[in-house]
């Protein structure tokens, strides 16, 4: 698994500013465990081998929804709720992930005529707030707020896949070429 972005990294502040400011100014919702939570999973997610970090009994790594869902089944047979907490959290991160900053990925998925992918029936949206919601049912993240974390990913779940929508529209922008110009004329 790849090393983890220091605490104090600009990719940290980076993604909490841009969490923050679409959370509160575009959706009116403040909530500082949610923002810190979905700007934690920008920057784990910024590795990729944490996006496919699951891997089955084999040791081979896990890439669809559908598998993490038989992966979660796989642990309720052997009674590990920790491990089926983990892969429903990763369900849960995973869903919200790409629904949120990759919305044409799940609609070329949809539209692509052919079931080609496994995730082809899968609705992410669902399946996120299903798998965030096992999550806050299995506990352990009491210490995470009231009403707990998961639940509230769970509960909103719509509303976080907007917020990370903001949050691509502004990584979009500052690519843009008129904005680091700007940006370079305002900081030098």
């Amino acid at each position: 698994m790849g090393a983890q972005v220091p605490p104090q990294h600009p990719l940290r502040r980076l993604f909490g500013a841009l969490t923050e400011k679409s959370f509160t100014e575009h959706l009116g919702w403040p909530d500082q465990n949610v923002t810190g939570y979905v700007s934690d999973l920008l920057v784990d997610f910024t590795h990729a081998d944490h996006l496919y970090k699951i891997r089955n009994q084999q040791g081979q790594q896990v890439d669809t929804v559908v598998e993490l869902l038989f992966e979660s089944e796989v642990m309720l047979e052997a009674q590990s709720l920790d491990r089926e907490r983990d892969v429903h959290r990763h369900i849960g991160d995973f869903t919200l992930f790409m629904a949120g900053l990759f919305p044409e990925y799940l609609r070329r998925l949809k539209s692509a005529g052919l079931i080609y992918h496994k995730d082809f029936l899968v609705d992410y949206v669902k399946t996120g707030k299903r798998s965030y919601g096992i999550v806050a049912k299995i506990g352990r993240d009491d210490a995470e707020g009231d009403p707990p974390l998961f639940q509230k990913l769970s509960e909103n779940f719509e509303l976080c896949v907007t917020g990370l929508g903001f949050v691509r529209s502004d990584l979009d922008r500052m690519q843009n070429p008129a904005y680091q110009r700007a940006r370079d004329l305002l900081l030098n």
